[in-house]
């Protein structure tokens, strides 16, 4: 049974008309809501074999700083059962929603069976039971898989737009996994300017910032459909912490010491909020961000961090003005990093396997790209992805070619619009033979509703050999991998700024896992 047959009403209402589990909490925890305490809904991630990490947030009252909270830790009940109705349970327990973290629950589900569907729910303190979500275990190391569906979502920016994409996404049949690239929040305070809906209070820079942005952007309810949908593979790009920072450094304020405190609370709120295991917890030195997944024999997916460990961006920050900024000529001296030396090697050592496809989730545009706007002559190139790291680029295609690798797909995001093309064997020559394909999804919401060009780049692909396409909607890309093909769907919405938003199929690209490079489907 697939969620589409359910119906993503029915999963986000039906929890609240099963009969209740029988978790009572603790002592303390009786008697303790008298409204629905699952308003940011429910979520699960980082599969494995044998299981999930289930997320909730008790939050009865979520504009509030404690969200309606005591300040004391509340214990509930948890469920995964086989089927949508919960006849037969096959996993329950208990899990504690951490007072210091938010009220927040990270409950690590095991013992499943590998690769199929199971429905998961929460029950609060008086038997209040949650919305129901549906998550799929991995299939076994090893094993034979005949397709992997993933999409790949990121950028939703509140005020720029409303969540329809993920509505459309709660009606994807059968998906294994979405990975959101980042940019789960925007950190802006209100803006006047193309405004769908308002951000609430300020610029979010502490723990309770944080929160509560987390908190509005989680009571939207096509979020919370795609959420109940399937199981997300989370990553964070910088607007979760602060726009276009860099390891230590903040955008304007570098390396100093309340950077680091921002950074630190913003951390926390993002795993208060996210379905990742309690590992990820953050300590002194952030979010160990990047893992793997193994699709069994059929995909190795590859998730990396590209904010915590690069060296600072070229002509950035620092109190430069604009006009600076564009007079600027990046250096690029040798030694700067994107992924900094252990994720490096990290990297490097899983890109030795058999997996018929390796797939590399990340944040920002790997592929050399030249933006220059119509009617410019110099080539552009961004000092924020990784056309400002040149050298941390030549070697990650030189791990490529030296595993003497074929099928290395490059999933990213961060720019706003649709982007497919190639990586070439030689960086700084867009011409040069492909290493790699690269499938840059666009933004949720970033960027509003937007058309199929911006209209001063019209000519741009002209500039860019190694780039097959380029389009200005919002929506999510939806990738089906076999052992002969991987098959990507660039699926668009027709509008942002009203409700009832259509989704399309704008185009299809296949990659031979013989021959790095997507063609026209």
């Amino acid at each position: 049974m697939t969620l589409s047959s359910i119906g993503r009403r029915g999963v986000l209402a039906s929890g609240f008309g099963l009969a209740a589990a029988g978790f009572a909490g603790t002592a303390r925890g009786r008697h303790l809501f008298r409204e629905d305490p699952f308003t940011l809904g429910v979520a699960a991630g980082d599969p494995a074999p044998d299981g999930f990490v289930i997320w909730t947030r008790l939050a009865p009252h979520p504009i509030e700083a404690s969200g309606g909270m005591p300040g004391f830790d509340v214990e509930l009940g948890w469920e995964v059962a086989a089927d949508s109705q919960f006849r037969h349970v096959v996993r329950s327990g208990r899990a504690i929603a951490i007072a210091a973290f938010a009220h927040s629950v990270h409950a690590e589900i095991g013992g499943l069976l590998p690769h199929r569907p199971y429905w998961y729910r929460f029950v609060a303190p008086d038997n209040l039971p949650s919305p129901i979500g549906i998550a799929r275990t991995l299939p076994l190391p090893g094993a034979e898989m005949a397709r992997a569906r993933i999409a790949v979502v990121g950028c939703q920016d509140y005020e720029r737009g409303l969540y329809t994409a993920y509505r459309h996404l709660a009606a994807e049949p059968d998906l294994d996994a979405v990975f959101h690239y980042g940019d789960y929040i925007y950190e802006f305070g209100p803006r006047s300017d193309n405004v769908v809906r308002r951000h609430w209070g300020g610029e979010a820079t502490t723990l309770s910032d944080y929160r509560l942005r987390y908190a509005q952007y989680k009571l939207d309810p096509d979020l919370q459909a795609a959420h109940a949908a399937a199981a997300f593979i989370m990553s964070f790009d910088d607007h979760e912490i602060d726009d276009n920072w860099a390891g230590e450094f903040g955008k304007d304020t570098g390396a100093t010491a309340a950077f680091a405190a921002r950074k630190a609370a913003a951390f926390q709120a993002w795993y208060e909020h996210m379905p990742v295991r309690p590992a990820m917890r953050p300590g002194g030195s952030g979010v160990r961000c990047y893992r793997r997944f193994d699709f069994g024999r059929l995909m190795r997916m590859h998730v990396l961090d590209t904010r915590s460990y690069r060296s600072r961006q070229e002509c950035e920050g620092g109190g430069m003005t604009a006009e600076q900024r564009d007079a600027c000529t990046p250096q690029y001296p040798p030694g700067r990093t994107m992924l900094g030396v252990a994720q490096e090697a990290w990297l490097d050592a899983g890109l030795s396997n058999d997996a018929a496809w390796n797939f590399v989730a990340q944040q920002v545009m790997m592929m050399p790209y030249d933006a220059r706007k119509d009617g410019e002559t110099v080539a552009r190139r961004s000092t924020d992805n990784w056309n400002g790291y040149p050298q941390a680029r030549r070697r990650f295609v030189e791990t490529i070619r030296r595993h003497g690798l074929t099928n290395v797909v490059v999933g990213s995001g961060d720019m706003h619009q649709n982007v497919v093309g190639y990586i070439p064997a030689d960086p700084d020559d867009p011409s040069a033979s492909p290493v790699a394909s690269e499938f840059l999804a666009t933004s949720i919401s970033s960027g509003g509703t937007g058309g199929l060009r911006h209209s001063n780049e019209l000519r741009a692909l002209n500039n860019n050999p190694n780039a097959l396409l380029l389009n200005n909607q919002r929506g999510y890309h939806l990738h089906s991998a076999t052992a002969q093909q991987w098959l990507a769907e660039i699926k668009v919405v027709d509008q942002v700024h009203r409700p009832g938003g259509l989704a399309a199929t704008f185009a299809k690209f296949a990659v031979d896992p013989r021959r790095p490079a997507p063609e026209a489907g």
